[in-house]
């Protein structure tokens, strides 16, 4: 099955988007996660998410399939 993200696949995120809320979906080895909180950073490859609970997510940039920003909560 394919993830979607409102029906389509999109990234529609940029490096211009840090301190904004974002949702990214990656690639894992054992499928998808999503990660929503907060882009602290986007350098060398790597975008950083700090996520609610204040855990703070470091994803490659080459396994993002889908990624927006979205509303604050």
């Amino acid at each position: 099955m394919t993830p979607h993200f409102g029906g389509r696949l999109v990234v529609a995120v940029v490096p211009s988007d840090v301190g904004r809320r974002v949702t990214v979906r990656r690639r894992e080895p054992d499928g998808f996660r999503d990660a929503v909180g907060v882009l602290e950073s986007w350098d060398d490859g790597v975008l950083r998410v700090r996520k609610r609970d204040g855990t703070l997510v470091d994803i490659p940039e080459e396994t993002v399939v889908a990624a927006r920003v979205v509303p604050e909560r």
